[in-house]
């Protein structure tokens, strides 16, 4: 019985640390992100977005904004600060924008992810009453700017 007690023991433990170790997963603030994420704000401080840049990100002015992505994905880390940066720099101003966070399994617990289909991440959804306007997944073949615009 004791030898059981110590397997069961050590088999859980990879468990527990996998629980530790667990990337965070749900919604999140911007505020949050960066403050909390190192691999987000150094990006987000050192990105300058180009003047052309900002006149095309203005194009989301009134739409949704749905950003999928992983705190553990260096895609996430590098397009995810830039478009953060981009959106401040301009000042658009967006109906909504919904940062959530997933697991390595690209799953959240409320669903989201699925609910958008989502397979690679980061992956940016530009909405408008309920309609998507088109998705920016992964890394842009453009410029963010370019590829979050090119079907306003």
């Amino acid at each position: 019985m004791f030898k059981q007690l110590i397997l069961l023991c050590a088999l859980s433990l990879p468990l527990v640390g996998y629980a530790a170790n667990a990337p965070f997963s749900g919604k999140i603030t911007i505020d949050v992100l960066l403050s909390d994420y190192d691999k987000f704000s150094e990006p987000y401080k050192a990105f300058t977005p180009t003047a052309q840049d900002l006149t095309l990100i203005e194009k989301l002015k009134g739409k949704d904004l749905v950003v999928l992505f992983g705190t553990w994905c260096h895609d996430s880390q590098r397009e995810v600060p830039r478009l953060l940066r981009l959106l401040e720099e301009s000042q658009v101003e967006l109906a909504s924008i919904e940062l959530v966070a997933v697991d390595f399994n690209k799953q959240d617990d409320a669903g989201i992810a699925q609910a958008h289909n989502l397979q690679y991440t980061p992956t940016f959804i530009v909405k408008q009453n309920g309609k998507e306007l088109g998705r920016v997944i992964e890394k842009p073949t453009g410029t963010l700017a370019q590829d979050l615009t090119k079907n306003l």
